[in-house]
């Protein structure tokens, strides 16, 4: 009898080890963990480009005025841009088990272009600009479901134009090996009404005669960005702050990703885009076949449509394809298409190599001419309701190609907190002679 009591006594308390075991285990997977940093981001890039089209004076090199009044603006489109974006990653568990990310980023660009000296034509317009650009974006997952729904919202200021943004996204794994993502957003932008400081009655909107109202001339900003109105019913030199107008685009973003099998995997991506208000920049000259010259103009909608398809390939350890194709079209008459290829090899566990190229073509739009291409009727007036000189509405091509070096020992570096390095280059070539090169350094502490 004292046996087998001792032998209950011993079952018994190894029950209660095992249940305080299994009961330390749960609370540790459901228990609250607080926000921490797990990831810092810091990119930095260079970007410089040439060209010979700018749409500030026209789509080239233009001449304002006639006779010794004359004036020559160079179609320069040199620009260098100085770019920093640090984001912080916080990660952390509700006391459902939920998992929670925050995002949280900031950004600061400068750049100088040669073309915006020349709003003035003058060329004493400032030349240069620095763009700032915080963002916060919220994500909770619930692991065992496969679901996430996240929140994000985006602010970007330069001196012509700030930019407010905000959405939603939803997304959720079935048992296949596929996922599926909606996003819907929101960007409330202001564009400032900075025009070209040339004589008044040359961006006139209405008829030729002089004593008409206001409202028929466009506001003129000079080279310090106060503006002047000149009209029947204002004063010539009364000043007041830059005016905005509405820019607003609206996006609804569809993904699918499925595994195909152990070396595939493929993606379809999908976009809905509306954009309404100010659609034209007022700095971009049109200068029609008779020298006449206005102002960019353009409806004040577009609907954009693209489509993408994304497969990745794996070939062994150390070899992956990826490669991406998408088709774009819109109410401007615009189609695009877009092939691109990217094939990341992995020298060793601490070292890999990405080379990369894209290729891009596009149509025009229906209201684009290149400069002294637009045409006016008998009297003088544009024949067209809307047209613009900006050659990014130009039928063209391009090639993108480059190579990015990336390093991430396992563990990440030795006594620091670095856990990847990758460098990145790139060089642009349009048909229309523009060129770009950019370098960018990406480095993620953990």
């Amino acid at each position: 009898m004292k046996k087998i009591s001792l032998t209950l006594i011993g079952l018994y308390l190894l029950f209660l080890q095992g249940y305080s075991q299994i009961k330390q285990q749960y609370e540790n997977i459901f228990q609250a963990k607080p926000l921490k940093i797990e990831e810092i981001n810091l990119v930095t890039s260079y970007y410089t480009q040439n060209g010979t089209h700018s749409a500030v004076t026209g789509g080239g090199t233009s001449i304002l005025g006639v006779g010794t009044h004359a004036i020559t603006l160079p179609g320069s489109e040199q620009l260098n841009d100085f770019s920093n974006m640090l984001e912080l990653k916080l990660v952390g568990y509700g006391e459902t088990g939920n998992k929670h990310t925050i995002l949280a980023g900031l950004g600061i660009d400068h750049h100088t272009a040669a073309s915006q000296k020349w709003i003035s034509p003058s060329g004493a317009s400032k030349p240069e600009g620095t763009r700032v650009y915080p963002s916060v974006n919220w994500t909770v997952e619930n692991t065992d479901k496969g679901t996430e729904f996240g929140l994000g919202s985006y602010y970007s200021h330069e001196y012509n134009y700030t930019s407010f943004a905000l959405d939603g996204h939803f997304g959720f794994k079935n048992k296949t090996g596929g996922e599926f993502g909606v996003k819907a957003s929101a960007y409330l932008d202001k564009v400032s009404l900075i025009y070209p400081s040339d004589d008044s009655t040359i961006f006139k909107t209405g008829t030729n005669t002089i004593n008409t109202p206001l409202d028929d001339f466009i506001i003129k900003t000079n080279a310090s960005r106060t503006v002047a109105y000149y009209g029947a019913s204002a004063s010539q030199g009364e000043k007041s702050s830059v005016p905005t107008t509405a820019r607003n685009t609206y996006t609804a973003s569809f993904n699918y990703a499925q595994v195909i099998n152990k070396s595939l995997q493929m993606a379809v991506l999908f976009d809905i885009v509306k954009q309404d208000g100010f659609l034209s920049l007022p700095f971009h000259r049109v200068i029609f076949n008779n020298h006449l010259e206005r102002i960019e103009k353009l409806p004040s909608s577009r609907t954009k449509l693209p489509i993408g398809l994304r497969l990745n390939y794996f070939m062994g350890d150390d070899v992956i394809i990826r490669s991406y194709y998408r088709y774009y079209t819109d109410d401007w008459g615009l189609t695009a298409h877009t092939a691109s290829i990217e094939v990341p090899y992995k020298i060793n566990p601490f070292l890999s190599v990405s080379p990369f190229y894209r290729y891009y073509t596009q149509s025009a739009t229906k209201y684009f001419a290149p400069l002294y291409q637009h045409k006016v009727d008998a009297i003088g007036n544009p024949v067209e309701s809307y047209f613009t000189s900006n050659y990014a509405s130009s039928a063209f091509s391009s090639n993108y190609m480059g190579l990015g070096i990336r390093s991430a020992p396992p563990g990440g570096f030795p006594n620091t907190y670095l856990a990847s390095f990758e460098i990145r280059y790139g060089h642009y070539v349009q048909t229309t002679d523009l060129n770009s090169n950019v370098i960018s350094l990406h480095f993620t502490l953990k």
